[in-house]
């Protein structure tokens, strides 16, 4: 199994934790990560895109011209798509775009993800995260000594309301509980910064799965 450190909020290590190598230490599967992806985007697009087709826009009940002896075209409406005001051909309706892969493959692709973390080096541990007040400057101390810069990922076991807060309005952070974590923010971001109690939760989720 592999071994993480395990640290305190002042950045100090206080032990080691050994991950479940079904979960942190399998092989990436690139493929099945970009499907997982994908279908994460695609679930998210609003599917609100509307437009209106010959049959829907106003006018073009009259035939402009008759059909034969004025030299130009056959026309039957002026709401015709070749007309100036007229519909659109295949005219996009609101739609869903949410889709579905295989449940093996979604816990495949997370743990892909996940091994990829802890083989990089950038997966953080903290024995707990706890704060009395929501304080933005509290939560950038916890970070600053834990070393961690760029984007990154707090997850926490449940949804502590302070720890949530304290995060939120610090770019390039994203706090979450471990019941959320998924392919495209742990990819999304540098660094993952968990507690241990979350990582418990997800390795007793995905194990054996």
């Amino acid at each position: 199994m592999a071994k993480v450190a395990l640290y305190n909020t002042d950045g100090q290590q206080v032990g080691e934790v050994e991950l479940d190598d079904s979960v942190f230490g399998v092989t990436p599967n690139e493929a099945v990560v970009h499907e997982a992806v994908v279908m994460q985007l695609a679930s998210r697009r609003r599917g609100t895109q509307s437009a209106k087709t010959r049959a829907e826009v106003s006018g073009g009940g009259k035939k402009p011209w008759r059909q034969k002896g004025t030299g130009r075209a056959r026309a039957g409406s002026s709401r015709s798509p070749l007309w100036k005001k007229g519909g659109v051909i295949f005219a996009p309706k609101p739609r869903s775009y949410q889709y579905s892969i295989p449940r093996k493959k979604r816990r495949l692709a997370l743990k892909s993800v996940l091994s990829d973390k802890v083989s990089g080096g950038n997966l953080i541990l903290l024995d707990q995260l706890s704060l009395e007040a929501p304080k933005t400057k509290d939560m950038v101390r916890i970070l600053s000594n834990l070393n961690v810069s760029g984007k990154a990922l707090i997850v926490t076991a449940d949804n502590p309301e302070f720890v949530m807060l304290s995060a939120r309005n610090i770019q390039g952070v994203l706090p979450m509980a471990s019941d959320g974590v998924n392919v495209y923010d742990i990819l999304n971001h540098d660094v993952m910064v968990a507690t241990q109690d979350a990582i418990q939760k997800i390795q007793e989720v995905l194990a054996d799965a």
